[in-house]
């Protein structure tokens, strides 16, 4: 999924220079211009969003596993970031790709579950304690409890896995006393 990503980051950089170099015209057909571009761009991003949902619940299909999402909602009014990485972040269509990833897994009869992200970038896989300096750069993990080093966001995808189990067991177990 990383590839695509990178694919659609790289697309949509060349997108953003296309623009500006419009906008310095300011001329009509260049706003008319601008509107196409800006329709393609849509239709491009809403395709790349289908065809990474559609990978990820088929192989949820194919191994009989279930899916766990992060609950995504307000993190443009949360998260603080410089500019390069707000203009990131304001591009991609998230909530689209989750809606795709629901309906698609609905459709295929794959469980899935929306998980609360808070510090699963900080919280150690393997002994499940959370510290801020378990974090040592974007990329590294290294838990300061029980020793273990592993890749940021592997670590984080290996957190949201086991909180995505324990809210699917939860809601399975029966809140009501079984009758005597």
């Amino acid at each position: 999924y990383q590839a695509a990503g990178r694919g659609l980051n790289r697309y949509r950089k060349r997108q953003r220079a296309l623009r500006a170099k419009l906008q310095k015209k300011r001329t009509k057909s260049a706003r008319r211009r601008l509107k196409e571009r800006s329709r393609r761009e849509t239709r491009h991003v809403k395709n790349t969003n289908h065809i990474i949902a559609k990978t990820i619940v088929t192989e949820a299909e194919r191994t009989s596993a279930g899916i766990s999402l992060e609950e995504l909602k307000g993190i443009r009014q949360r998260v603080r970031l410089r500019k390069p990485q707000r203009v990131a972040l304001h591009s991609w269509a998230f909530a689209q790709l989750g809606d795709f990833i629901v309906y698609k897994a609905k459709r295929a009869g794959v469980p899935l579950v929306f998980v609360d992200p808070a510090y699963s970038s900080r919280e150690c896989a393997e002994c499940g304690r959370i510290d801020r300096l378990n974090r040592i750069s974007q990329a590294k993990f290294a838990c300061r409890s029980c020793g273990v080093v592993a890749h940021a966001d592997r670590n984080a995808s290996h957190v949201l896995a086991r909180r995505g189990e324990d809210v699917w067991t939860a809601g399975r177990e029966s809140r009501v006393p079984a009758t005597p």
